[in-house]
């Protein structure tokens, strides 16, 4: 009996063990959108391969990849799909060359209007490193393929299906993502995933560079021994409710942000491009992004998710700037920091903002008054990542 018991007690243990080394952490995400012509190569993916660069936040021995279709109304044909260390440009490291599998087949086609998942694969994924990732497409793909826009990182386009020893020798390039939307890997304490506009999508960053405020948080919090992922789902031109570029973030807030693996926390860092855009109803927009907000916060605390407010930052000497608009910023921000319907507050306002002039950022710090530049985002992703270290902190006193 005691016999028995014991073996039982084991089991149990082995089942325990075996349950944490499989928890799934979102390591690096992109939020998909619908790609309009002026965004698709100039010829199409059609029997071509693509080489997709992403920098992750977390490392791990097993990954998946998920790909997305849902802005197509076609069905996309891959053929095979590789991954491998990422070196310079378009160069890969060969030898660690591995094909994903869907359902232990190379090959997939995905319905429009449909995501997938590959077949978890063992691979000895670096915190912070870049991965390349080929895509072989088929015959079939949509028109309008689903992308990213604002990759921030150049993408490798050849004709022919590539292996991994093919030189992408006079590639087609383009500053755009297609397919790919997130990558999670076995093990992490869990993923931020961040809300965003063009701020957090990196305009004014530097090409290749990875140096949007989120990758500078990534490195920061790694650096602290933060086993945390970051899904950097900003958005360029993108606003809460009113109007803007792709789907509105508190339409797309369940699928790109709640839909990440292992959530523990959110970043809502969006609503400038909404108040920019007002005219005679700046105070109605204001209030209606806090009800938004709230909304957001509530499905988060739901599930068991801390909610960061961002403070939206200043834009002064940007053609968005008026009066109206200002105070309409300054409202949203006072609720930001004072309502404690958040967590945790990031306010990027007071960290970015000249002292001088509050209207406006730091002159050395601005891109065009309303963006960062690259210093810009460096202070912004530091500045972020010691407010997390210190909400973490606290919460586990």
């Amino acid at each position: 009996m005691k016999k028995s018991l014991f073996l039982l007690m084991m089991l149990l243990a082995n089942a325990f063990m075996l349950q944490a080394e499989e928890t799934w952490t979102a390591t690096w995400a992109t939020a998909p959108e619908y790609t309009g012509q002026g965004d698709m190569p100039a010829r199409s993916l059609s029997n071509r391969s693509l080489r997709e660069i992403v920098r992750v936040s977390i490392g791990g021995n097993k990954l998946r990849l998920k790909l997305s279709n849902e802005f197509s109304k076609t069905p996309v044909e891959i053929k095979s799909i590789f991954i491998a260390d990422a070196k310079e440009g378009s160069e890969i490291e060969a030898k660690t060359a591995k094909y994903l599998t869907f359902n232990k087949k190379k090959n997939i086609t995905i319905e429009g209007g449909k995501m997938v998942v590959s077949d978890p694969i063992a691979y000895k994924l670096q915190p912070l490193q870049r991965l390349a990732i080929t895509i072989n497409y088929g015959e079939a793909t949509p028109e309008n393929a689903t992308s990213h826009r604002g990759s921030r990182t150049t993408s490798y386009i050849i004709d022919g299906e590539a292996k991994a020893k093919t030189v992408f020798a006079d590639p087609e390039r383009v500053d755009h993502w297609y397919n790919i939307s997130a990558i999670d890997v076995v093990g992490g304490e869990g993923c931020i995933a961040v809300l965003g506009n063009s701020i957090t999508d990196g305009r004014g960053s530097t090409t290749n560079k990875q140096n949007r405020w989120c990758d500078v948080m990534a490195t920061a919090l790694h650096d602290k021994g933060v086993n945390l992922g970051i899904a950097n789902l900003g958005i360029g031109g993108n606003c809460v409710n009113f109007g803007g570029l792709s789907q509105p973030g508190a339409k797309r807030f369940d699928r790109d942000i709640l839909g990440q693996t292992n959530v523990k926390y959110v970043i809502l860092f969006e609503g400038v491009n909404d108040i920019g855009g007002a005219t005679t109803d700046a105070e109605a927009r204001a209030y209606k992004l806090v009800e938004l907000y709230k909304e957001m916060i509530d499905k988060c605390h739901k599930q068991g998710i801390k909610v960061i407010g961002g403070t939206i930052m200043p834009f002064q000497g940007f053609s968005y700037f008026s009066i109206f608009r200002e105070a309409a910023r300054q409202y949203i921000n006072d609720w930001i920091r004072t309502s404690g319907a958040y967590d945790a507050v990031i306010d990027f306002d007071a960290a970015m903002r000249d002292e001088a002039n509050p209207a406006a950022l730091k002159k050395d710090l601005q891109e065009d008054w309303l963006h960062p530049n690259a210093s810009g985002y460096q202070e912004m992703g530091q500045f972020a990542a010691q407010k997390m270290l210190e909400y973490i902190q606290k919460s586990a006193e």
